[in-house]
């Protein structure tokens, strides 16, 4: 029996479960099970990892990807260059590995999305674990970008900073924050959506629900829109493999 699983505060709106067991099953891999974990606070996981020692692998979602790293025996290049962990590989003797596929997940899912002219920029919203790979991704890209965050003591800037001029001068704007995720699907990040046009990329690494508030008025003026289950397939792949030796 080989079992993988997510770990987060709340799991109801995942789909990495349903994602796993189908490739499982399509795969013929009868001894695989993928299972959802959530935990009220991270200092359960070794509590976690003792009452099932056939977990050879996990993922990680909100609020955990940062806080995690304490309770990891080392983390991978990808994992130290974001600082903030998604998938949790665990070694035969014992030991756990962080690693980080959300880079690789959303750098080859924009890429294909946003056409990123010469002199393009982004604004990414939120500044956790997943705005941070988001990030790294931009640089890779060589996309300017601005964080946008709620805190005013944080670097970057704030939502009072984003007026319409602002707003049409950067291209791409990525959410990074669970605003819109499942259950509560009013919710969407404050922004002047008067100001987006034709010429505007919106990307939401929410994928639950597939059309978000922030997409749906992104739409209404016009703009592009993307959620994250294609940055959802891209990074779970790259965790299957790194979890199978590749």
């Amino acid at each position: 029996m080989r079992q993988f699983g997510l770990i987060g505060r709340t799991l109801s709106h995942s789909f990495s479960q349903t994602y796993f067991n189908q490739k499982f099953y399509s795969l013929g891999l009868a001894g695989h099970t993928y299972d959802l974990f959530e935990l009220a606070s991270i200092g359960e996981l070794p509590a976690l990892l003792a009452a099932h020692p056939q977990l050879v692998g996990l993922n990680v979602t909100v609020p955990y990807k940062e806080s995690v790293t304490t309770y990891l025996d080392e983390l991978a290049p990808s994992a130290r260059r974001v600082g903030a962990v998604n998938v949790i590989e665990r070694r035969p003797d014992g030991s756990l590995l962080g690693h980080n596929t959300d880079v690789v997940g959303f750098r080859e899912s924009v890429r294909q999305f946003f056409p990123a002219p010469s002199g393009s920029r982004a604004l990414v919203l939120g500044n956790g674990g997943a705005a941070k790979a988001v990030v790294v991704a931009l640089n890779d890209l060589g996309i300017a970008h601005w964080t946008v965050t709620r805190n005013p003591m944080d670097a970057g800037l704030t939502y009072d900073d984003l007026t319409p001029p602002l707003i049409t001068g950067h291209q791409l704007i990525i959410n990074a924050t669970p605003l819109g995720t499942y259950p509560h699907t009013d919710q969407c990040p404050r922004l002047p959506y008067e100001a987006l046009s034709a010429h505007h990329y919106l990307y939401d690494l929410v994928y639950n629900p597939a059309e978000t508030l922030f997409m749906q008025r992104g739409q209404a003026a016009g703009a592009h829109t993307k959620n994250g289950f294609d940055m959802l397939q891209r990074q779970a792949e790259a965790a299957w493999d790194i979890w199978n030796g590749r």
